[in-house]
């Protein structure tokens, strides 16, 4: 039992060696031993990176909400699975407990069944951070649905995207959500975005904000009178082990969004295994991840990981600062909250208001506290440790993507030694490596490179939805036999890793990942744009935010730039949402580009950080005097 729980630096070698060494029989011991299985495997493993193809736990049945909410029912009926906190405190908390969590997930299941929802059958939700969230998504997994959770921060366009890839039958939304004081018109977004998608049937709408809206007959249905006629009981389908559990869309950095698989058996032990561990989860406390469940980060660590524990999970609906800087604070003193995992964009705003809001608040019950998201500086890192954990509570600086399913690179609390700005050691089972640029491993400490992964791990994505070979040409092609992170990072002398950015063209800003291409594509989209090139720059709060430099047309001082900058942003959040909008825009002449005409953003990138004493050799250059001009007008 003790590869379950690991609390001692010696312990986690141990356990660290036996995943690498003996992985089929480790991750063996741990599924048997901690879940329930309808039928046992007949092969733990088979796998070829060449193909790209992984299987893990072949041969077994299971249903993953029985692992999730029915073995739990005989012991811990009556504990408190999920505390919902609204985003206005004065509507009060609700408890669920993992009884009433069970009958819901049930009576959801009925209604997906009435409408028509079968097994494998994909069902879009796109909601706000509300328990009808959490419900749908279980219900989906109860009957074997595949569910694409959308995060409801995005445009009508992107969601139509997303619902169209997936050929989705089903939309599950609300009349609308609310976010700090405003509140947004959720189903008018699907309602946009369903004029473009045909293969939606039936769009079932949860009350939230209790507006009028536009009901088209036949289609849409109010989702309570549903519920509230469904049967409190339905027996889980069950799932082959390799079954596609969920899709979850991932920015890439050219084209469309790439709907990443991520199928039962394995994600359920890696997920509940990293969640164990990496929050040194015991019975009685109480984990809170800030996270959106329409990131891969909510998935695991606000429902699957944790429910699969038995835990009691925080689902927030609103945000840091609303109605004021000491939301995160009221809510960790309220509900004792031992474990907190948010973003370091997060962390910057709120350090930025400085201690008054935090002195208000008893923190003490916080054991762990973690980050996830992008990796966390140094002075964000400080400013955690001394006000949140005050220096008590170890932090998590946890590295991993959609792609992973689950915690890839982190410290383990009272277990690793941390050190500012580290993700430090891979978690057990997990194998990196750094590769260089010729496509050869670089052995040894204090050494950077390409971030791989030698072996497959249980939640390793399978494929992306209905393009194999995509999957295989973005992951597996770069560095033979491995899988490619897109991340570089560094190993220093003790073997700790630190994630050093994005080697192409996403950036990530307040923790999501944007790939530059469809933000240029959406600038290009405006009348007066001729071209566009997109790129980073630090931010104090974003850790990086978005710099446009674009062409017009009519170069002419006739047209008003200070329009045409809103204009462009406002295409940005119409085409994406509004986390891609630009933070600056620079009109050029020209973009410095290489004699085949592609866009050199390595330079552009360097003026955007106030950097250009460095540029390097830009004689080579098709129109190398444009870079002083943009320098010059550099903002």
């Amino acid at each position: 039992m003790s590869n379950y729980h690991i609390k001692h630096l010696e312990e986690y070698y141990q356990v660290y060696r036996k995943s690498v060494n003996h992985p089929e029989a480790f991750w063996e011991e741990i599924a048997e031993e901690h879940f329930l299985w309808r039928k046992k495997w007949d092969k733990v493993l088979t796998w070829d990176f060449s193909k790209p193809e992984v299987q893990w736990f072949e041969g077994a049945k299971l249903n993953i909400t029985e692992n999730c909410i029915d073995r739990h029912l005989l012991t811990r009926g009556d504990k408190t699975a999920l505390i919902f906190e609204p985003n206005n405190p004065s509507e009060g908390s609700q408890h669920i407990t993992y009884k009433s969590l069970h009958e819901r997930v049930c009576r959801f299941a009925n209604v997906l069944k009435e409408k028509g929802i079968n097994k494998g059958d994909r069902v879009c939700i796109y909601l706000p951070m509300i328990p009808e969230l959490a419900v749908s998504v279980l219900a989906c997994a109860r009957i074997g649905a595949i569910h694409s959770v959308v995060f409801a921060g995005f445009s009508a366009t992107a969601l139509a995207t997303r619902i169209n890839d997936a050929d989705c039958k089903m939309v599950i939304t609300s009349d609308g959500s609310y976010r700090g004081a405003k509140t947004i018109d959720l189903k008018g977004i699907v309602d946009e975005a369903l004029e473009n998608c045909d293969c939606v049937t039936t769009v079932l709408v949860a009350k939230r904000i209790h507006t009028d809206i536009n009901m088209k007959g036949g289609r849409d249905h109010w989702l309570q009178p549903l519920l509230d006629d469904a049967y409190h009981d339905f027996p889980p389908e069950i799932m082959d082990a390799e079954d596609p559990l969920f899709i979850l869309y991932t920015s890439g950095s050219t084209g469309k969004p790439k709907g990443m698989v991520h199928t039962t058996a394995g994600y359920m032990v890696y997920t509940a295994y990293t969640f164990k561990n990496v929050f040194q989860y015991t019975e009685k406390d109480v984990f809170w991840c800030s996270a959106d469940v329409g990131w891969i980060t909510g998935h695991s660590y606000i429902l699957y990981g944790p429910l699969a524990n038995g835990a009691t999970s925080v689902l927030f609906e609103g945000v840091p600062n609303y109605p004021d800087f000491s939301r995160f604070w009221e809510i960790v003193e309220k509900h004792k909250v031992s474990q907190f995992y948010t973003a370091p964009t997060a962390i910057r705003a709120l350090a930025k208001e400085g201690v008054a809001y935090t002195q208000k608040h008893d923190l003490s019950s916080l054991k762990v506290l973690g980050t996830v998201g992008e990796p966390i500086n140094e002075e964000a890192w400080h400013w955690y440790d001394d006000n949140i954990g005050k220096n008590q509570a170890p932090i998590v600086d946890t590295w991993f993507q959609t792609e992973n399913g689950g915690i890839m690179i982190t410290p383990i609390p009272y277990v690793t030694p941390t050190k500012p700005t580290y993700a430090t050691l891979p978690f057990i089972g997990i194998q990196p490596c750094l590769m260089d640029e010729e496509g050869k491993e670089i052995v040894g400490n204090q050494v950077s490179g390409r971030l791989c992964v030698k072996f497959p791990w249980p939640s390793i994505a399978r494929t992306i939805w209905g393009d194999h070979k995509r999957y295989k040409e973005t992951y597996f092609t770069a560095f033979e036999n491995k899988y490619f992170t897109g991340d570089g990072a560094l190993r220093d002398e003790v073997g700790y890793y630190r994630i050093t950015g994005r080697v192409d063209d996403v950036i990530i800003v307040s923790g999501h990942n944007l790939g530059t291409a469809p933000i240029e594509d959406a600038i290009n989209e405006h009348p007066a744009v001729a071209e566009s090139a997109v790129v980073g720059f630090p931010h104090d709060i974003k850790g990086n935010a978005l710099y446009g430099y674009v062409i017009l047309k009519d170069t002419g001082e006739s047209r008003d730039q200070e329009n045409v900058r809103k204009e462009i942003n406002q295409i940005i959040t119409e085409q994406i949402g509004p986390i891609a909008k630009l933070d600056k825009i620079q009109f050029t002449n020209g973009l410095p580009k290489t004699r085949s005409g592609k866009i050199m953003r390595r330079i552009l990138r360097k003026i955007a950080h106030k950097d250009t004493n460095n540029l390097g050799d830009i004689s080579t250059l098709l129109n190398p005097e444009v870079v002083q001009s943009i320098i010059k007008n550099a903002l």
